[in-house]
């Protein structure tokens, strides 16, 4: 499943770049809640493994696209996606 078929299952209609569009993500987020705190959007979903998922769309941010997943030890694996093609940063290495 790609990012654009998540925005539209949200309804949620925010310029973002087309690599980001094209990214392919788990369908397990059409699970997820949405949050709207300004012009951050939230989808959270937890697993039957007790690990959450978090999808942070930032549309005018430097990094528009934030996965976060937490483990059920409470440790944090992620990425944070940049506007250019190939700009990706582990969340272990911030």
């Amino acid at each position: 499943m790609i990012l654009k078929d998540i925005l539209l299952h949200f309804d949620i209609n925010e310029d973002l770049p087309v690599h980001l569009l094209n990214q392919n993500f788990n369908k397990v987020f059409l699970d997820g809640d949405l949050t709207i705190r300004g012009d951050t959007y939230k989808i959270v979903v937890k697993t039957r493994q007790n690990v959450t998922h978090m999808m942070f769309i930032k549309p005018n941010e430097e990094f528009p696209l934030v996965i976060m997943s937490e483990l059920p030890n409470g440790l944090l694996n992620g990425m944070k996606f940049g506007r250019s093609e190939g700009e990706e940063i582990p969340t272990n290495k911030l």
